[in-house]
């Protein structure tokens, strides 16, 4: 029986090698055994793939992903992320319009906004859009488009966007790195429309970002740490971008 587990295992790893991903069900095609025995396979012992979301990936333990998916994103540094919530959703004020950026961040601030604050969003992810459905006195606009399912955006098709007629007063932005010299940054560059757009059409651009995004760079740059106008984090970062956002004279909220 376990030699058996270890052939289907090895042959996911095989099958990995081609894709980022595999749905549960196209492994049980794949493998001829049910969802539940590939289930079992992956619970009954380490391996080097594991089930998230209804998809198998690699480990990211054993293999350090340079992608992003949100059905793994969502299940790391949960309390970081509750612990900045509150402090960004402090900034949204009555009748602000504001632009909400894709990510598992995104849904703990929407969470924490006050249910009778009366306010506009706009926001271009899924779960983003979900989120804000919940708040009794928010008038959302979901710019729409192509769907990409791994970080669950919606990425325009034509020259426009819903964000080309707006001006956000305030503009939430995500990211997966943040560093001084190398700008912040974040895996995905289909992303870089939307968030480059936000940045320049608000009054206020406002970076959210847990204490682990510090000194991390990814592919894909976003904009100059400099750019921003408020930077929200969970804990005080390293002491550089504390003397940075001093001497930028950028409000440092944690």
């Amino acid at each position: 029986m376990e030699s058996k587990r270890e052939d289907r295992i090895q042959r996911l790893l095989l099958a990995l090698k081609k894709t980022d991903k595999i749905h549960l069900k196209e492994a049980s095609l794949l493998l001829d055994v049910s969802e539940m025995t590939i289930r079992r396979d992956l619970n009954s012992a380490p391996a080097p793939v594991i089930l998230l979301g209804g998809y198998i990936v690699m480990d990211p333990k054993n293999s350090p992903s340079t992608h992003y998916f949100v059905s793994e994103q969502k299940m790391r540094q949960i309390e970081e992320k509750r612990r900045l919530a509150s402090r960004a959703a402090s900034l949204i004020q009555n009748n602000d319009t504001v632009f909400f950026d894709c990510g598992t961040t995104m849904p703990y601030v929407i969470e924490k906004i006050a249910e009778d604050c009366v306010f506009t969003a706009i926001c271009y992810s899924l779960n983003t859009f979900l989120a804000l459905q919940e708040k009794p006195h928010c008038e959302v606009i979901l710019c729409g488009g192509a769907f990409k399912s791994s970080n669950s955006i919606f990425t325009p098709i034509g020259r426009s966007s819903e964000l080309d007629f707006i001006r956000p007063s305030k503009a939430f932005i995500s990211a997966a790195g943040v560093s001084i010299e190398h700008d912040v940054t974040c895996f995905n560059f289909d992303e870089l429309l939307m968030k480059h757009q936000a940045i320049e059409r608000s009054a206020q651009s406002i970076l959210v970002a847990d204490s682990s995004k510090f000194d991390q760079v990814r592919p894909a740059a976003i904009a100059p740490l400099a750019r921003f106008n408020v930077v929200v984090s969970d804990a005080e970062p390293p002491q550089a971008y504390i003397d940075f956002c001093d001497q930028s004279d950028i409000p440092l909220l944690v």
